[in-house]
């Protein structure tokens, strides 16, 4: 068995390292490929390393048995999968190779010396460096094409960014993008520069709370603030211990000195721990901490003026982009995303934020901009005569807010006006979801029927917009779609969908105590069998790949490049105005349950009275009957439940 995608197959892939991150991407990979018969190997020249790491790799696998991410079988499989050794004859055949050992620049260089002997010529080779440039690292391959940068973040089976980083002469960049985004990984593009993107925010921020700890507050207090004001999962102090970074970060703030900016440099503090071995003091679990309220403030202001500072130096470097670098932040380091959070600020605070800390700090470099930032989340990528929109939202699955519709509105707009553009396709980020559905915080923030009306009357004029672009649109369903993701891929020329999605569309809002807003409950009797749509849409049922196939709905299920099949058809296909539903007679009766029957009773009116209607008017409909929803009890109590339970109960409906 192996694993294949565009056009490259591994057949086993290698980690060498078994140190502090090396199992744990070797635990990452197997997960991930397993269930296509890849093995992986991972060698050390020590024999306690591989205990190490054999033995963390088991706990951590009993830990997911414990959590339920996986069952005891699927776990043992996973374990069996990972082969420990010393014997290097093992690597041979590995088709994909990432190193992990230790941050010197000659120990990695002898290694890729020794396995461009054992490998495959055309196996990608990659380092899991944390700041050398691949240009450094691979200045002697034989062959630098197939080789580069895939930096993992702490923990790597866990955390999803990759920072994908090449050389200057690297060929297999966007493979490797793709590969990881297969893989459920978030990986970002990064030119080439010590530290890369990520590195020089998350220790530039230790620097920053060490300054402050040195002037004599408790670090643990310091990190109960940063975790407060940044959103930090833990603080810089509690990340440095669980990271074991001490000895790399004291590298890294010296040579970010000359190569960044002079305010950089390892603090004494942090030399103090290197040389003695020491952990930081930073709280323990559960610890209640407190401070003033002036304390909070002075910290705080440092701590953000520090982030933003560096965040937008990395910018202006030009070695990211504003929507990866925001994304990679908020996901990598586990905080609020700083670009976003600037805007929420206005430029005027944060540029107060950053001048009032570099006139504390001399050598630390004041930007340019401080924004207001436009964040992308709907990337445009044209394929020859197609524009390819991606949506672009990992952390929430790709949910629908007002932003994504704002820009998608814009992107088909361009598009529609490009004499060069033929057709677009709609897609979205990753392995799991085409889109998720409306983002939550949008429809609770809905504070009235009146508004709920004009929110759905928004929504529906975007999806009107792509059914009526006057070119095809095909919706390249790449994971999962529910709710407004479902309707959004309703109201496309066509659909093609990958292979095997067990939930390719869904209606769920009835569960939610509300209904379709944006064309659902009219688009979907239009394209499918009305009983069939008349029942989904009641119970909030959802359709398999397979389903869909057999009801119509999409094209063609895919197993590899949905977006490249889906580009081909939007150079073929033309849009077709959708055809008057036709309603039976008699309609199937449905057992609603615990659902709310007052809800169901303006839904049904709404697919009903719809389906009479020429499209225009059955979407003003919808809207009005969406703000009737939002007038009920019933759609509170749904909202609420899907905040307190995600849904693993059912909402304790009152039917009014």
């Amino acid at each position: 068995m192996a694993f294949t995608l565009f056009g490259r197959t591994l057949t086993r892939v290698a980690v060498i390292g078994s140190g502090n991150i090396g199992p744990d991407i070797a635990l990452f990979l197997s997960r991930a490929l397993v269930s296509h018969g890849v093995p992986v190997v991972v060698t050390d020249v020590v024999q306690s390393a591989l205990d190490g790491g054999r033995e963390r790799t088991a706990k951590k696998l009993e830990k997911g048995v414990e959590a339920g991410v996986f069952s005891p079988a699927e776990a043992e499989v996973i374990g069996r999968n990972i082969a420990f050794t010393l014997d290097k004859s093992m690597l041979l055949g590995a088709t994909f190779v990432i190193e992990a050992a230790t941050e010197q620049l000659e120990v990695k260089r002898a290694i890729f010396e020794e396995l461009e002997r054992l490998v495959p010529a055309h196996a990608i080779l990659a380092s899991n460096s944390s700041h050398l440039e691949p240009g450094l690292i691979f200045e002697k391959a034989r062959r630098p094409e197939r080789a580069l940068v895939h930096h993992f973040f702490f923990p790597a089976e866990r955390n999803p960014l990759v920072e994908v980083v090449p050389g200057p002469k690297t060929t297999v960049t966007d493979w490797c993008l793709k590969f990881y985004e297969a893989l459920g990984k978030v990986p970002i593009r990064v030119k080439e520069r010590y530290g890369y993107a990520i590195d020089p925010i998350f220790e530039g921020l230790f620097l920053a709370a060490a300054l402050i700890a040195e002037r004599g507050l408790p670090p643990k207090i310091i990190d109960a603030i940063a975790c407060r004001a940044l959103g930090l999962g833990v603080g810089p102090f509690t990340a440095m211990n669980l990271t074991g970074g001490n000895p790399l970060t004291q590298a890294g703030l010296a040579r970010y000195h000359d190569a960044i900016m002079p305010w950089f440099r390892s603090p004494a503090s942090l030399d103090k721990h290197v040389a003695t071995g020491k952990r930081w003091a930073a709280s323990d679990k559960g610890e209640t901490l407190s401070y003033s309220g002036a304390m909070f403030d002075t910290v705080s202001r440092e701590l953000l003026g520090a982030w933003f500072g560096l965040s937008c130096e990395v910018l202006e470097s030009g070695i990211s982009n504003l929507g990866d670098l925001d994304m990679a932040v908020e996901l990598g380091l586990v905080m609020k995303a700083p670009f976003t959070l600037m805007n929420e600020l206005g430029p005027r605070k944060v540029r107060d934020l950053v001048w009032s800390y570099a006139e504390q700090n001399p050598g630390f470099k004041v930007p340019r901009d401080f924004g207001p930032w436009r964040i992308p989340v709907v990337i445009r990528e044209d394929h020859g005569d197609v524009a390819v929109l991606t949506l672009k939202r990992p952390r929430t699955l790709n949910a629908l807010n007002l932003e994504v519709y704002r820009q998608l509105d814009s992107q088909l707009a361009v598009a529609k006006d490009d004499p060069k553009i033929r057709g677009v396709v709609i897609t979205g980020f990753g392995s799991k979801a085409f889109a998720s559905g409306a983002d939550l915080s949008m429809l609770t923030s809905i504070a009235s029927p009146q508004e709920a009306v004009h929110r759905s009357a928004e929504s529906n004029r975007v999806m009107l917009h792509i059914e009526r672009l006057g070119k095809p649109v095909i919706a390249a369903l790449n994971g999962l779609s529910l709710g407004g993701g479902s309707e959004l891929a309703y109201a496309c020329t066509a659909r093609v969908a990958r292979k095997g999605v067990a939930t390719l569309f869904g209606q769920p809002e009835v569960k939610l105590g509300i209904i379709p807003g944006a064309g659902g409950s009219q688009r979907l009797p239009r394209l499918i069998d009305f009983a069939a749509a008349w029942r989904l849409l009641r119970t909030g049922g959802s359709l398999s790949g397979e389903e869909a196939l057999r009801l119509g709905l999409i094209l063609q299920e895919v197993e590899e490049d949905v977006v490249g099949h889906a580009v081909e058809f939007a150079r073929v296909l033309q849009p077709q105005p959708l055809p008057e539903p036709h309603v039976p007679a008699t309609l199937p009766e449905v057992d609603l349950g615990s659902l709310s029957r007052k809800v169901d009773e303006i839904l049904r009116k709404a697919i009903l009275l719809g389906a009479t209607l020429p499209m225009d008017k059955a979407l003003e409909f919808e809207s009005q009957c969406f703000g009737e929803v939002f007038a009920t009890r019933d759609c509170r109590i749904g909202l609420e439940n899907f905040f307190k339970t995600s849904l693993k109960q059912p909402a304790a409906f009152i039917h009014s």
